[in-house]
């Protein structure tokens, strides 16, 4: 937020320097971010004098100059060659002395020398409007029409004005310091308490404000919890023209570009006061009268800015008698109501709107306005008259309006100020430091937050209508805080801290433990966007739907990781970088219910080739399936995860893959990506990717430190099995049965070769050859032990899975 320094003097008899300003106001919690001297015209034409031109003549050497001599207030007159056809003798005009930086409306800036001008000697120049910027008329010098003194400064013939403007980050909570007379309370409410006298804040006077007889304007509410208080007055007889320089120096030192007189007359109040107004043309309303309502989902509406909108049945509408709509309530005005400069009579209103429903039609639609901003964070419903009654004394002299009717204010529910109970014990405990009675009575009472009732021990304050979020005790306590000065706080002698013990497993340090082992073997780290586009997920209904104002493409919180990642693919696909090994870790966000859950979850993608192309191995070797399975089986055997169950990848991301588990805990998802993702993401070729549920791998580690496995002292002894099992057997349960009937002398498994002849086997039937290598720590393993083994295995498997041994 804007404010500028010579608009709070208009409330303020201050005079300090802009610097030290800066400081109580962020004192008081309005942070200033930054501080810029504004000018209302560049260079504040420092070195610009009133010069009297004494004599002129025909230059020697030039039949279009001049060569005149001028007072400017100097020992002697200065020479000075003119170009001007309008110079004469006698005249007071502007000229730039030697070593003034002038800056033209248009074109760079430009800095006067001493020089010679077809011979002649030059000592300044003598300016048109244009080149001192004031204008764009470059007819001739400017010849000003009243006698002002040689060597006067322009800025005193001018009126120029220097302002400071602070740049404030507003927080969410300070709906009292959305304007700048909110402002100028809190800078006085500080410099009273801290400079031991009374700062006194002037009010603008709106008692010259008067009625008109016409009676007042029609106007509907239909649900009043959405618009508690609405108020408005017709305007007659305006004429709309461009604002006077004042008023446009105002606007334009906080950013706000003047239109004309009467739209910058609401800007102007909006700023001063914190309270929206609109104005209505009134000749474009139909039916001569207002409804405030919802329309049907759908409706369409053309806004100011000329776009074409489509409603939403929560959007609170200002709608003419007919049902048209005007205006989004408290966002933006429509395009078929507004002012233009052949309007004469306006219907002028000051509202008070529900903060939730105004904040959601604004990011609705895109529509951060300054209106949508004050009435989200709580406008002050007892400033909607007063704000009126300001707007119409500034039209009028302005504009030249006159009120024509009676004042409406719709007020059903009028909105008392808060009463909040605050202890003197908790003041001192939360402040840290011993505020006396009188101290906090001067601060509330600074902050015109009058103390209803005491008891001694506490006392009871009414918290101004303009304070939305100052509801319990211990915001009264901030704002008596934040007055008396948060660096009036002194530093503790000592520092108390608790002990904090780190998690076991730590996750912030198997999560580098496991990048760093990725990082080794060629992956690449990846951070892909939290914000999804919406339309690639369909109506799933456990999508976390957000307002995305600045990119309204990213509508949902991202459910998986796996169209980040291909769209990481595809990013490096189109910058010629095909090789691709990455890894993420991330989140996903899901609606269970009506809560929300994050997922934490690391993947792993793969395209390309295996290894980098190289004279040494000419083949194309692609990265498979196998090779991310290589990747998988590193991190958990790195974790120290085993004994983990196996099953069929999902359908609808994978063409084909795998997923690991124990029990209803899925562990890691991987295979070949789906066709119909890699055709949504636009990514050509093959692409493998892995998703390993990060929280689950935590959740299932192991507490005890792995025991240190020596390498065996006898021999091992492998024997080889052909099995003939049905097709839908996986080797995975083979593993399984054999491990249980081995008793710990199967010390690995092994599948090398698949198999498939229904003519030779069957229908419906595939061969596994699988290796088994026996082994045992105490003693060499004779062959009658080895084949007890093996004929147990061959039971379990023909009895549990119905395998045959091909003999």
């Amino acid at each position: 937020m804007k404010v500028s320094l010579n608009w709070l003097k208009e409330y303020l008899d201050i005079d300090l320097p802009p610097a030290r300003i800066a400081e109580v106001l962020t004192g008081t919690g309005l942070e200033v971010e930054g501080m810029e001297k504004v000018e209302s015209v560049p260079g504040g034409l420092e070195g610009v004098v009133v010069g009297q031109v004494l004599t002129c003549g025909k230059h020697p050497g030039a039949d279009r100059l001049s060569l005149t001599s001028v007072d400017v207030g100097g020992a002697e007159p200065v020479s000075i060659v003119c170009g001007a056809p309008n110079v004469a003798a006698g005249q007071h005009v502007m000229v730039a002395t030697v070593g003034t930086t002038l800056y033209p409306t248009e074109g760079e800036p430009l800095t006067i020398k001493k020089g010679k001008i077809r011979g002649e000697v030059s000592e300044g120049m003598i300016c048109a409007e244009d080149e001192l910027g004031l204008g764009t008329s470059h007819d001739g010098i400017l010849v000003l029409d009243k006698a002002y003194p040689a060597g006067t400064a322009a800025a005193e013939v001018f009126e120029l004005e220097t302002d400071y403007v602070y740049e404030i980050g507003l927080t969410p909570n300070r709906s009292d310091a959305t304007n700048h007379l909110g402002v100028a309370f809190d800078l006085a409410a500080a410099l009273s308490v801290e400079e031991g006298r009374k700062v006194k804040v002037e009010k603008p006077d709106v008692a010259a404000f008067t009625e008109g007889e016409a009676p007042a304007f029609s106007v509907r509410i239909e649900d009043p919890t959405q618009a508690p208080r609405y108020a408005g007055l017709l305007i007659e007889n305006l004429k709309v023209e461009p604002s006077p320089d004042w008023l446009r120096a105002r606007l334009n030192a906080i950013g706000v570009r003047p239109i004309n007189n009467v739209v910058d007359v609401t800007n102007y109040v909006l700023h001063e006061l914190g309270q929206p107004l609109h104005a209505f043309d009134v000749d474009k309303l139909g039916g001569n009268g207002i409804v405030v309502r919802k329309l049907p989902e759908g409706t369409e509406f053309q806004s100011l800015d000329e776009e074409d909108r489509k409603l939403s049945a929560d959007d609170l509408m200002i709608c003419d008698a007919n049902d048209q709509p005007l205006c989004i309530a408290g966002v933006f005005g429509g395009a078929s109501s507004g002012v233009s400069d052949s309007t004469t009579r306006i219907f002028l209103e000051s509202a008070h709107f529900d903060p939730g429903t105004t904040r959601r039609s604004s990011m609705r639609h895109g529509l951060r306005t300054d209106a949508a901003r004050i009435f989200e964070k709580g406008s002050d419903p007892n400033v909607v008259v007063y704000a009126l009654k300001r707007a119409s004394l500034l039209l009028e002299s302005l504009a030249g309006g006159r009120v024509a009717s009676k004042l409406l204010d719709l007020y059903p529910t009028p909105i008392e100020p808060r009463r909040v109970t605050v202890r003197y014990r908790r003041i001192n405990e939360l402040i840290g430091v011993e505020l006396g009675e009188s101290t906090i009575r001067n601060i509330l009472g600074s902050m015109d937050m009058e103390i209803v009732a005491d008891d001694g021990t506490g006392f009871t304050v009414a918290v101004p209508t303009n304070k939305f979020d100052v509801t319990r005790e211990v915001d009264v306590i901030e704002e008596i805080l934040r007055v008396y000065g948060f660096n009036k706080i002194p530093e503790p002698a000592t520092i108390t801290t608790a002990m904090v013990v780190a998690p076991r497993p730590d996750p912030n340090a198997l999560r580098e433990l496991v990048g760093d082992l990725l990082a080794a073997n060629g992956y690449l780290e990846m951070m892909a966007l939290s914000l999804a586009e919406g339309r690639h997920y369909g109506d799933r209904d456990d999508l976390v739907r957000i307002n995305n104002t600045s990119n309204v493409h990213l509508d949902v919180m991202r459910p998986d990781l796996l169209f980040g990642a291909l769209e990481a693919v595809r990013h490096n696909h189109n910058f010629s970088q095909r090789d691709l090994r990455l890894f993420e870790f991330g989140r996903s966000y899901r609606l269970e219910g009506d809560d929300y859950r994050e997922t934490n979850h690391l993947t792993l993608t793969l395209t390309g080739r295996r290894q980098p192309e190289s004279w040494h191995d000419a083949s194309d070797d692609r990265a498979d399936f196998y090779t991310l399975k290589a990747a998988v089986h590193l991190v958990l055997q790195r974790l120290g995860i085993d004994n983990y169950r196996t099953a069929d990848a999902p359908e609808g991301d994978y063409r084909y893959g795998l997923r690991y588990h124990k029990g209803p805990l899925v562990l890691v998802d991987f295979g070949a990506v789906a066709g119909a993702r890699l055709e949504q993401a636009d990514v050509k070729g093959g692409v493998f990717f892995a998703d390993f549920h990060w929280d689950n791998l935590l959740r299932v580690l192991p507490r005890k430190p792995q025991a240190v496995t020596t390498p065996g002292k006898y021999p091992t002894v492998r024997r080889d099995l052909a099995l003939v099992v049905n097709r839908e057997v996986a080797f995975a349960d083979i593993e399984r049965l054999a491990r249980k009937a081995g008793k710990q002398l199967i010390t690995d498994i092994n599948l090398f070769d698949v198999y498939r002849n229904e003519e030779q086997m069957g229908a419906g039937k595939k061969s596994y050859a699988v290796s088994f290598l026996l082994e045992s720590d105490a003693r060499t393993l004779t062959d009658k032990e080895v084949e007890k083994v093996m004929r147990s295995v061959e039971a379990v498997l023909g009895k549990q899975l119905g395998a045959e041994v091909r003999r």
